[in-house]
């Protein structure tokens, strides 16, 4: 049986055998996450021997050359991950991939509970932890600031938003903070990380009360960058700024059971909305369920929340729905 990463290998070779087009029919259907593990996992590959490619898929052997090796190729790479998710998705993760050894230690955090994380990174300096926390997917980002103290939590989401770039020579200082887990650093471009997209992204994952504690500290230092952080958070009740036909699209993509728990915490106007985008015996089956449904934990009622949020971000990242209300490209999340 293969290891997780032999079978991501297999994977990367797979991909870059099948060629640009159906490679990114492939990578469509998976995540930001595993996209990004198959991304570098293509960019790290080295040439393979044709009897290696064969015992991987020899059901697509009629496609190679003879003796010809696989090998990755950065443009190769660039393109497929391009076609597959468009300009703006796959520029994000391309920044990320084409960085090299310089995340490699970020990447083993990535497989790391957020309170082992949070106490491995807590004492070095709170620009450390913001370069760090900017690689990471916000929800894992947003677990370990809660574990944080509330001035330590301040202080790095404040260096976040206020983050223009990772230049190479921060990534080799947060390598040496992370010495346990790394090795090798190489020269790399600036990386588009960090700013008040991000951080917003990072505190629709702490939870309401430290994300009050936050920006009320971010206010204290700039508020106007208090206000343009909020402006960016992408909140449940926001839910309400989706058109009719995109709340239908993502009821298709929600159990009833989170739903349920989900609505216990939402506003009227919300319930109402998503009741009329129902059909009629769907909204009464809903509402006896609300209604027989008991008191629920806010964890539980929020936990729910951020599940159907990230669902909303997918479809909207697919172009399946948008928000309301800002116009333009700002009406994606």
């Amino acid at each position: 049986m293969s290891t997780p990463e032999e079978g991501i290998e297999k994977s990367a070779l797979l991909l870059l055998t099948l060629g640009g087009d159906e490679a990114a029919e492939v990578l469509k259907h998976l995540g930001p996450r595993e996209v990004q593990k198959l991304g570098m996992a293509m960019a790290s590959l080295k040439a393979q021997p044709r009897d290696k490619v064969e015992l991987v898929i020899d059901e697509l052997e009629s496609h190679f050359e003879k003796g010809a090796p696989i090998e990755a190729n950065e443009e190769q790479i660039r393109n497929m991950l391009t076609k597959a998710l468009g300009d703006d998705r796959a520029g994000h993760i391309i920044a990320r991939i084409m960085q090299g050894s310089d995340t490699a230690g970020i990447e083993s955090l990535k497989w790391m509970d957020a309170a082992t994380t949070a106490d491995l990174i807590r004492n070095e300096h709170p620009q450390i932890i913001a370069t760090i926390l900017v690689h990471l997917e916000f929800d894992q980002a947003g677990e370990i600031l809660k574990q944080f103290t509330d001035r330590l939590r301040n202080d790095v989401l404040l260096r976040i938003a206020t983050l223009d770039g990772v230049q190479p020579v921060a990534l080799k200082e947060l390598n040496e903070a992370l010495t346990r887990m790394l090795s090798g650093t190489s020269s790399i471009k600036k990386a588009a990380m960090g700013g008040v997209r991000h951080a917003a992204e990072i505190l629709n994952f702490v939870g309401a009360q430290a994300e009050t504690a936050v920006l009320d500290n971010v206010r204290e230092y700039d508020p106007d960058l208090a206000q343009r952080i909020l402006d960016e958070m992408f909140v449940f009740e926001n839910i309400m700024d989706i058109d009719d036909r995109g709340i239908q699209t993502l009821l298709r993509e929600v159990q009833s059971d989170s739903l349920v728990v989900a609505l216990k915490g939402a506003a009227p106007e919300l319930r109402e909305k998503i009741f009329k985008n129902m059909s009629q015996r769907a909204a009464e089956m809903l509402r006896e369920d609300l209604e027989a449904k008991g008191p629920v934990r806010l964890s539980e009622v929020e936990a729910e929340q951020k599940e159907i949020l990230k669902t909303v971000r997918r479809l909207a990242e697919e172009g399946q729905l948008m928000l309301g209300g800002k116009g333009g490209d700002d009406a994606f999340v």
